[in-house]
């Protein structure tokens, strides 16, 4: 494994080599033990939808999906998630194709700055995956994690809302049913 210079200890700092699946492609980095997921997405592999907003845990703004569930990834180290499949904003939509959240959130006008929305979304889409949002109440209970300075939140409630609690369509080969 590579190593880094020496501190002044005289012992030398290690990296160490980290295989994520980042929105569908393979990655193997060398990373510090230190390296957060966001500092990784955002200063290594050029992935800047993901945002930096308090570094503490507490805005949401730096939300992902790792292997479908939402994480703050300024409290996540790069290390402890060996092997992950990852999910930013730029992996939500298909080519030129939105995410049904992405479109979503256009026809409600649920972004103002746009700062909290790549956050907004991948915590929506974590909700949605998550299955236990059955009421508008619980989708806002769920959702306070994200934090956003405009206050565009009935906007993105109605956004999130509309796709969380549709009924789902099942497709059958000969009928289509709701479920």
């Amino acid at each position: 494994m590579p190593q880094l210079p020496a501190l002044e200890t005289g012992v030398p700092l290690r990296r160490h080599s980290v295989q994520l699946r980042i929105n569908g492609q393979a990655h193997e980095i060398e990373v510090e033990s230190w390296t957060t997921l966001l500092d990784l997405l955002r200063d290594r592999l050029d992935l800047t939808g993901t945002k930096k907003g308090c570094d503490h845990g507490q805005c949401g703004a730096c939300t992902v999906l790792v292997n479908g569930e939402r994480v703050l990834s300024c409290l996540t180290l790069a290390v402890m998630r060996d092997g992950a499949d990852i999910t930013t904003v730029e992996g939500l939509a298909r080519g030129d194709e939105l995410h049904p959240l992405q479109r979503a959130f256009l026809r409600h006008d649920a972004l103002q700055c746009g700062y909290c929305t790549p956050g907004q979304l991948c915590s929506a889409v974590g909700l949605i995956n998550e299955g236990d949002a059955r009421t508008e109440d619980e989708v806002r209970e769920l959702m306070s994690g994200n934090v956003c300075r405009c206050g565009v939140y009935p906007q993105i409630l109605r956004a999130v809302c509309e796709v969380a609690l549709a009924p789902k369509v099942v497709e059958r080969r000969d009928e289509r049913e709701v479920a």
